[in-house]
């Protein structure tokens, strides 16, 4: 079967999603990527499973993604934040060690495109993506701005393609 039949034929699935923000200081006031990771998930026809916010931290995150990760109703994680270099960034580590099969091209293409908004800081950004216990797992930047174009140019585009290839 060509892309385009893949395509085609994966267009009714609805996504139900977990969005977990990593941050110290936000909550769901000021939580602006979470929020529109939410606006992008549900303007594209997928459900919000749950939404939360947690800080940059290792034990925590572990102990969510375990939750998420046994939830049978739950297709796709979605995280924000803590994909940096500074100490507090912790999110990659502990997404990578759930990951069973790595997707590096999510990772490639996002700081590619990343190139053309901020140039040469785009090498900072450690964003991953993967499948983990048969679950789409992506960790993006905090920025809105990074968020938005992980959404719009890599997740979206391909989210139901992913899921119909998870459930065959």
């Amino acid at each position: 079967m060509s892309y385009d039949q893949h395509q085609h034929q994966s267009q009714q699935i609805i996504a139900r999603c977990a969005v977990v923000t990593l941050s110290d200081t936000r909550n769901e006031q000021t939580d602006t990527s979470g929020q529109r990771i939410r606006q992008l998930l549900e303007s594209d026809g997928h459900a919000i499973a749950r939404y939360t916010i947690i800080p940059d931290d290792p034990t925590k995150l572990t102990t969510l993604l375990d939750e998420l990760l046994a939830t049978k109703d739950l297709d796709a994680i979605l995280t924000n934040g803590g994909t940096g270099i500074s100490r507090r960034d912790n999110t990659i580590s502990v997404v990578e060690s759930k990951l069973t099969l790595n997707l590096p091209g999510f990772g490639e293409l996002f700081r590619m495109l990343s190139w053309e908004q901020i140039q040469s800081g785009a090498m900072l950004s450690r964003a991953t993506g993967g499948i983990a216990k048969g679950k789409l797992l992506f960790a993006m930047p905090g920025s809105t701005k990074a968020v938005e174009l992980a959404m719009t140019k890599l997740i979206l585009p391909e989210l139901r393609h992913l899921l119909s290839e998870l459930r065959k």
